[in-house]
């Protein structure tokens, strides 16, 4: 499996970042997909966009195109009337890091669908990992796996952005799983407070925190709650709360019933690292790790995640 199976989920975005986009470019003109791709793979339906690998006619590069539906794109964009909330595109772009899936391209297509050219990684999703329980993949890169994925959600931070869906199905593994790279900026937005006000009930709902399912004002700490879920995921191959129902009212258990102890569930785990791991999702905003940065330095010490 590919980078395809991350994208069936992956949809839906204050001036972008500067940083390295020197190298990369919104297409100011109206691009022919068609046109300008060959693809090599089927496409994949997601909630906001399609998928599908190809090869840029332009420099035969092997790439991964997103189209995204103007009008679900539109709907959402909507609800950011009047704040001048830069598109996915623009936030990708300026995305340059050596753990975050590079983005070349981004533009409108003859057809009016926004889209983006992106790095095409040959390699599973976390998501796929985690549903197989595929403990040899992981079992000699864990701890590697979990620094990259707090690593690359830092660097968001540092942006001043809220990723808004930190999840497993939004992280791609290298093809020997020796690390990963994030993805998705469909969901993102600044982190200030026109952005961070109540209301914004956007995410995955197994691995939504409790302020954003209960409309509260929010901060960097969301994506923080959804890191931990994520790693206790990958971890023990389970949720710490109910997986029964995946709607928005999976996520009304993360404040109403404590999590399971994830020592009960990998009891070889090193301690260090289950104690960051559960603080990071802690219900309790007051209570919970205040930054991916305190989470790296909580498990500084660790070797191994088990012992």
């Amino acid at each position: 499996m590919s980078l395809l199976d991350s994208f069936k989920s992956m949809f839906g975005s204050a001036s972008a970042p500067s940083s390295g986009v020197g190298r990369r470019s919104m297409n100011r003109g109206k691009v022919n997909i068609d046109a300008r791709f060959e693809r090599l793979r089927s496409s994949v339906s997601g909630t906001m966009s399609n998928f599908f690998v190809a090869r840029d006619l332009e420099n035969k590069k092997v790439v991964g195109v997103k189209l995204c539906d103007p009008e679900k794109v539109k709907f959402f964009e909507a609800r950011f009337k009047g704040l001048n909330k830069p598109s996915e595109g623009e936030i990708a772009l300026g995305m340059v890091h050596p753990l975050i899936v590079e983005t070349f391209e981004a533009g409108m297509s003859t057809r009016d669908e926004p889209f983006l050219v992106m790095e095409y990684i040959e390699g599973p999703s976390l998501q796929k990992i985690i549903a197989e329980k595929n403990e040899l993949a992981v079992e000699k890169s864990r701890l590697t796996l979990i620094r990259n994925m707090a690593e690359s959600l830092l660097f968001v931070h540092n942006h001043d952005y809220i990723h808004r869906d930190i999840c497993p199905r939004n992280y791609i593994c290298l093809p020997d799983v020796s690390g990963l790279k994030l993805i998705d900026f469909g969901l993102t937005v600044p982190a200030t407070p026109a952005f961070m006000a109540a209301g914004n009930r956007t995410g995955t709902p197994l691995y939504m925190a409790p302020e954003v399912v209960r409309r509260r004002p929010t901060d960097k700490r969301v994506d923080v709650f959804s890191f931990g879920v994520s790693c206790y995921c990958l971890c023990a191959f389970d949720f710490p709360w109910q997986a029964s129902q995946t709607n928005g009212r999976a996520a009304l258990y993360h404040d109403t019933s404590p999590p399971k102890d994830i020592l009960a569930a990998r009891p070889d785990l090193d301690p260090r690292l289950a104690r960051a791991i559960m603080q990071a999702m802690n219900p309790k905003l007051e209570e919970r790790t205040p930054s991916l940065e305190v989470f790296l330095r909580q498990i500084h010490g660790v070797e191994n995640a088990t012992i």
